[in-house]
């Protein structure tokens, strides 16, 4: 036997056995199961040699057909791993293929108890099998699991694309929808409202009770891969007892296991469910069910990959499988239109929130009118929270950039559009506002999670919508939305360029904030030049804004895409130099390396180091990989993954705002912080001091001057 490069196959060697030890991505088959022909594990005898030939059974000519049907709950055997005893029907009475009797306890556990006649204590003639309807298949989520393997396994774009392409080609619509939200890495669709809601610690626990592991197991194992999939299972391998292969959940009732979590009142209901299932799925396939619940898959698949398989799949073009996840925010429900060849139906639905356009950052002016010229459009980067506004007669509904319904937190913009005479979506920010002026965002975080906040607050702190894009209009009169087969539908408007969409925004009349409405616009001026961009940055920061957001006036919308047509020019308001005092290990790519640090300053009148902050990100790989090894040698105690360090590498930190928080022991903490650069130029007793912190946080208080406008475009 001979094997092709990984994720190749190994061809079987008529009438011998298989004895081949293989690397870990290396696929185990007769080119037959590729094709879906049909599988039959066959148990072997004890101490069978690799030479030895393998008997020739009578086989049923029923079980040929079964490889291109009832593909709803098991897929054909794909072998993962090592190697696993099989025969592989290659003529209705030919099964020539079979590997050691090291494996034959693991595949007699995939054959049916009415199948035994297929296997002798010795190879030699066994009986004719009694024909089932279902195919001899490992589980479908034991399959699916191994196919993340394999995606996670390859740096191969096309690879990954070609793999999962071939996996869901043959899938039914029940189990295709589960499978590619799955391979989103989620437990449900990104439209949908649902979460599982079950925590770390409580995830935890459950995994340890359904290993009998001790307490400290979990954490012992997440300390060696900073991956709590893996860690689970890790732990479940360690089980005396494992579950029946048989008995292994369906992606299909992973999908309704999730469903029944979500339903589920209280910890104690959710944490059974999840128990229940964890105990019947085999390690591989447990450690997978908690990274989709978690949404720390990690298998380095980016959506605009998921869809590239689910375009070569089904023989759709790329272009229209994106526009139709664009539409429904259902990667799931994408697969499955593309499956039946109606993608054309796909519809933008309101109260289904989109995705939100991103901002790539950038810096140098030159390389943002390089980029986005010869004239581009300019707006305050608001500090507030970005939130979308959907409206469909009376009723209107904000999401937060996480998608989630925040209408509660924000009664007075709700009521205020709830009279209006359009439909459509309003992409903005919702900004703290009083007396024409745009509060600082630690007024507005007074609002946030509240979601019935009380009438004092809501005086105190009143709100906003600054309104920046139109991404859907009724297409009736007025704006109104027009009925269409499955109810009220609206125009999307994703694909127009940003110069319609604002143009159309500005018809809406918004009631303004200044004569008792609760919407604004951006405000817009342009800029043809880099001295022109780095003038009116300047301006910018002279009103104590962070940055300003530059568009490409021509630019279509892209939901949930990072693009090029709109940048962000962001620079730190200021900068903290602060001493490292405690490191953890990474997560993800970083994982092996030191690269999540606390830092402190310094308390001026006793010279104690307070922290004030913890930042991941900022330093190189090289950079992290030179640190890490000088913190494994400075390290002064170990608490599970926290090192507390000797308090001698100076970092500069750079940050948004400076709050006051309990947190840490300094009694501040820095919004989004990052390390800028590392500064072996300066040693510990020459770091900030708290005194410098109180003194800058002060400074911060009155915000940012944001420009707004109430009415027309604003360009100059």
């Amino acid at each position: 036997m001979e094997t092709e490069p990984l994720e190749g196959v190994l061809e079987h060697q008529l009438g011998r056995l298989a004895a081949v030890a293989l690397a870990p991505a290396v696929l185990l088959a007769d080119r037959d199961v590729e094709e879906g022909r049909a599988v039959v594990p066959v148990e072997l005898a004890e101490g069978a040699r690799p030479d030895q030939p393998v008997g020739r059974p009578d086989v049923d000519r029923e079980r040929e057909r079964l490889g291109a049907e009832d593909a709803g709950d098991e897929e054909p055997l794909h072998l993962i791993g090592s190697h696993r005893a099989v025969l592989v029907a290659r003529q209705p009475d030919d099964l020539r293929v079979g590997v050691p009797a090291l494996e034959r306890l693991e595949v007699g556990g995939h054959m049916a108890a009415q199948d035994g006649a297929l296997a002798l204590e010795a190879v030699g003639e066994p009986g004719p099998g009694e024909h089932r309807e279902r195919r001899y298949t490992i589980a479908a989520m034991r399959r699916w699991s191994e196919l993340a393997e394999r995606v996670a396994a390859t740096t191969r774009t096309s690879e990954k694309v070609r793999l999962i392409a071939e996996h869901l080609r043959p899938l039914e619509p029940a189990v295709l929808v589960p499978t590619v939200v799955f391979l989103a890495g989620r437990p449900f669709a990104r439209s949908d409202q649902r979460a599982a809601g079950l925590g770390w610690a409580t995830i935890a626990a459950v995994a340890g009770e359904v290993a009998g592991a001790d307490p400290g197991a979990l954490a012992q194992a997440y300390d060696h891969s900073s991956d709590l999939g893996r860690a689970v299972a890790e732990i479940l391998a360690s089980r005396a007892v494992q579950p029946d292969p048989a008995a292994c959940p369906t992606v299909v009732e992973v999908a309704e296991a999730f469903a029944a979590i979500e339903r589920a009142s209280g910890p104690a209901r959710k944490a059974a469910i999840l128990g229940d299932l964890l105990a019947r799925a085999d390690p591989l396939s447990a450690g997978y069910i908690v990274k989709i619940l978690t949404g720390e898959l990690r298998i380095g698949l980016r959506e605009g990959l998921l869809e590239a398989a689910i375009a070569q799949a089904f023989g759709r073009s790329l272009e229209e499988v994106s526009w139709a996840g664009m539409l429904t925010g259902d990667v799931g429900r994408t697969a499955l239109l593309a499956r039946e060849g109606r993608l054309a139906e796909a519809r933008l639905t309101l109260f289904h929130p989109l995705t939100f356009m991103l901002a790539s950052p950038a810096e140098d002016a030159g390389e943002i009118i390089a980029r986005l010229g010869p004239t581009v459009w300019v707006e305050d980067k608001y500090d507030g929270i970005r939130a979308q506004l959907h409206r469909l007669g009376h009723e209107v509904r904000l999401y937060s950039r996480d998608l989630h319904d925040v209408s509660g937190q924000f009664p007075e913009i709700v009521s205020g559009a709830a009279g209006l005479g359009w439909d459509g979506i309003l992409d903005g920010e919702i900004l703290a506002w009083r007396d024409g002026r745009v509060l600082p965002f630690l007024a507005l975080q007074a609002r946030l999670g509240r979601k019935d906040p009380p009438a004092a607050l809501l005086a105190e702190v009143p709100v906003i919508f600054v309104a920046f894009d139109l991404l859907a209009l009724g297409a009736g009169a007025g704006g109104r939305a027009i009925e269409g087969p499955a109810g009220p539908e609206v125009e999307p408007l994703l694909r127009r360029p940003l110069a319609e969409r604002r143009r159309r925004l500005e018809a809406l009349d918004l009631p303004p904030a200044e004569e008792g409405g609760v919407f604004a616009l951006s405000h817009l001026v342009t800029a043809s030049s880099a001295a022109e961009l780095e003038r009116i940055f300047a301006e910018a920061r002279a009103r104590r804004n962070e940055g300003l957001m530059v568009k490409d006036p021509t630019s279509g919308y892209s939901p949930g895409r990072r693009g090029l047509g709109w940048l962000k020019m962001k620079k730190a308001l200021a900068t903290l130099d602060c001493v490292v005092v405690g490191v953890e290990m990474g997560h993800g790519k970083r994982h092996g390396l030191l690269s999540d640090y606390t830092f402190a300053v310094r308390d001026d009148a006793t010279g104690e180091l307070l922290t004030i902050g913890k930042a991941y990100s900022g330093l190189t790989d090289a950079e992290l990989a030179e640190m890490t090894r000088w913190f494994e040698a400075h390290t002064l105690a170990r608490h599970g993954r926290y090192r507390v360090v000797e308090p001698s590498v100076v970092v500069e930190v750079a940050f948004d705002v400076i709050m006051r928080s309990t947190r840490h022991r300094s009694g501040f903490a820095l919004r989004f912080p990052r390390i800028v650069r590392l500064r072996p130029d300066k040693s510990p007793a020459e770091i900030d001091t708290l005194a410098g912190v109180e003194a800058l946080f002060r400074g911060l208080q009155e915000g940012a001057e944001h420009l707004v406008t109430a009415s027309a475009r604003a360009l100059s």
